[in-house]
């Protein structure tokens, strides 16, 4: 068995690299006009992905392939004035660059819409809201020419008081979305609303692969057997190959909080679990402190004698 190990979005290990520099709508309005607008989001935008060209070719160099990016890669763009501008045709080559890079090295992708992406909110404008926002994330991979194994993770959503209604309307609501996005999405488990159990039922449900969050599942669950709902989730992903998420508490008063790193032995007790599977699969590191938590990570694998190659890990 092979294992990947991946990170999210910052590469801490490089200096002044953010691949997600922003403004205030606020301070935009300050600037005079709306095309000198749109030139201040376009260099911030160019420069976001510049860096993101940086981290990935440092990844490929430390032999990093699994990487998330950030969803600000492109300030501003989902704000109502600015949902004309195409930023798609100035940054053609940007997008281009990183795509083919990613391609080149065989690299995994993928990107997390952020928590207000809401597909089954009883609220017509939330639900609108959220695919645009849904969008904007496929439109970003597609500019990169990636195709639809560079996914877009998502949660359920909220319960609304009615768990078996706000499920439904997931159903319903996942069934209009455009083609295009629903052969991206993945569903992850979350730590207030939805078990893994029941992910991984809805999952097969609209026939899209299933994330397993870890730390999610350890703060909310029915008492499952992990040993037993693991080959089933990982069955989600038929061909593709399966991505787990990894996060250590940041401490017993904040439970669901990320560490800056990962606690060894829960990575240990998890890869010695997913032997069962006897398939590769690739796990995703949500820690505070980023690369540097992969590093540490597999600095520490390694010294309890796991076959290590950069971030690789053979079982």
């Amino acid at each position: 068995m092979l294992v990947r190990l991946g990170y999210v979005a910052n590469a801490l290990r490089l200096e002044n690299c953010s691949p997600s520099r922003t403004v205030t709508f606020h301070n935009i309005e300050k600037i005079h006009g709306y095309e000198n607008q749109i030139s201040r989001l376009t260099t911030i935008a160019r420069e976001n992905l510049a860096n993101t060209l940086r981290i990935l070719k440092a990844n490929v160099f430390d032999g990093i392939l699994v990487y998330r990016f950030t969803s600000k890669l492109i300030p501003l763009c989902t704000h109502p004035k600015f949902w004309n501008w195409d930023y798609f045709s100035s940054l053609r080559n940007d997008f281009q660059k990183i795509g083919g890079l990613i391609k080149e090295h065989g690299m995994r992708v993928s990107l997390h819409p952020d928590h207000f992406t809401l597909l089954n909110s009883p609220k017509p404008e939330v639900y609108k809201s959220s695919l645009r926002d849904l969008v904007y994330h496929q439109n970003v991979l597609e500019a990169m020419e990636l195709g639809t194994d560079a996914k877009l993770v998502i949660h359920v959503g909220g319960k609304y008081e009615d768990k078996t209604a706000a499920i439904n309307r997931f159903k319903k609501q996942f069934n209009q979305l455009p083609p295009g996005i629903k052969k991206r999405l993945v569903l992850e488990n979350d730590d207030r609303c939805f078990t893994a159990a029941e992910v991984l039922h809805l999952s097969r449900e609209v026939a899209v692969p299933m994330v397993l969050d870890i730390h999610h599942h350890q703060i909310l669950n029915h008492g499952e057997d992990l040993h037993e709902l693991l080959p089933e989730i990982f069955a989600t992903w038929g061909e593709e190959r399966p991505k787990i998420h990894i996060s250590s508490a940041k401490n017993n008063t904040s439970p669901r909080h990320h560490a800056d790193f990962i606690e060894p032995d829960q990575a240990v007790a998890f890869l010695n679990l997913s032997t069962v599977c006897r398939r590769d699969y690739d796990i995703m590191i949500e820690a505070k402190q980023k690369d540097l938590a992969l590093l540490k990570l597999a600095g520490d694998l390694k010294k309890q004698g796991f076959s290590m190659e950069q971030s690789r890990i053979y079982l």
